[in-house]
């Protein structure tokens, strides 16, 4: 016998079915509300002051884009590499002078002593939700904003795809051996990564192996993805992103993941002493926001947010990861002083 189904049944079909496709769809549709006090807050206080790394041009699109957005709020930045942000944060923290609202800092070791030394404090953006356990803290002290994997780039005119190292151990080979691997003579950040992903005596034995391949030391991701391209070397362990810059601009480099990838993240963090803590609040949002995420993925950056990937997706997925938080790098020095050690770098 057919059964016949009463209008009841049919709107109990119809509500269980759009209640089916809200939980399907939610994860990738979350569009977080801001705390209106919050943002009557950045209303009154009208200004707000970014501190970061990021490329000046990127900085300018980004503040731009969250004024249109917040049009009450005046947004500046001001940007340096890395070590010249952190000094010039220090240097004002000695002094008295807290100038900045929200920090981006790409160095774990710098977001660790910030923290120690009370500069930030926990922001728990609801825009945090799209973002993997291990690309935040959950204190709510740091939220990764994008990332810098580390993997091995390779140029193609002299290294054939078939032999393409695809591991760790493929590194090993003789072949490879006598100034035919670049490496980052201050790529404490690779060893740091291995002893959290393998153990510190698996990690300190393979880097002692390849250390033993006699590789080339050289500072500098960027600059070395140059010299890769050029044929300086055939290989370099170097950020992927960074190569594939390179391979988009036309050189003949392409590079592979090698599991597990070491992941650097730029975090973003609030100030302590913000003088606009809720425009600051209102920023952080926005970065972490589909929007801000859209924007750094038009940057080529490596963006993390679930649902917004970055252009080649294999640059964040695909493969196991170790993310470098910060509480990794309680002692970096010594870190950085036994990988010079193994390397027998100056």
């Amino acid at each position: 016998m057919r059964r016949k189904w009463t209008n009841g049944h049919r709107s109990e079909k119809f509500f269980a079915g759009v209640i089916l496709a809200m939980v399907l769809v939610w994860p990738l549709g979350l569009r977080a509300s801001p705390d209106p006090k919050i943002i009557e807050g950045a209303r009154k206080e009208g200004q707000l002051i970014w501190w970061n790394t990021i490329a000046q041009d990127q900085c300018q699109i980004l503040v731009t884009e969250f004024m249109k957005k917040y049009p009450f709020i005046t947004a500046s930045y001001w940007r340096s590499g890395t070590v010249g942000v952190h000094n010039k944060v220090m240097l004002e923290a000695r002094s008295g002078r807290y100038s900045w609202d929200v920090l981006s800092q790409t160095n774990p070791e710098y977001v660790v002593e910030v923290r120690q030394k009370n500069l930030i404090v926990p922001y728990h953006s609801p825009e945090r939700a799209m973002f993997s356990e291990d690309l935040k803290d959950k204190e709510g002290y740091w939220t990764s904003s994008y990332a810098l994997p580390t993997g091995l780039g390779y140029n193609t005119k002299l290294v054939r795809r078939g032999e393409v190292p695809r591991s760790y151990d493929d590194l090993l080979d003789p072949r490879w051996k006598g100034e035919k691997i670049s490496i980052d003579n201050e790529g404490n950040e690779l060893l740091v990564g291995l002893i959290h992903a393998w153990g510190r005596d698996k990690a300190l034995q393979y880097l002692a192996r390849l250390a033993v391949q006699e590789p080339v030391p050289g500072r500098g991701n960027t600059q070395r993805a140059q010299l890769l391209a050029i044929g300086e070397f055939p290989l370099a362990i170097t950020y992927t992103h960074t190569v594939e810059w390179s391979k988009f601009q036309g050189s003949p480099v392409d590079w592979v993941n090698l599991e597990p990838v070491v992941i650097k993240v730029d975090s973003i963090m609030l100030g302590s002493k913000a003088l606009h803590p809720n425009a600051g609040k209102l920023f952080i949002d926005f970065i972490l926001s589909q929007q801000g995420q859209e924007l750094l993925q038009s940057f080529r950056r490596v963006t993390l947010r679930t649902g917004v990937e970055p252009n080649p997706p294999r640059l964040i997925k695909g493969f196991k990861r170790v993310v470098l938080a910060p509480e990794h790098f309680q002692d970096a020095p010594e870190s950085l002083k036994l990988y010079k050690e193994i390397f027998r770098l100056p």
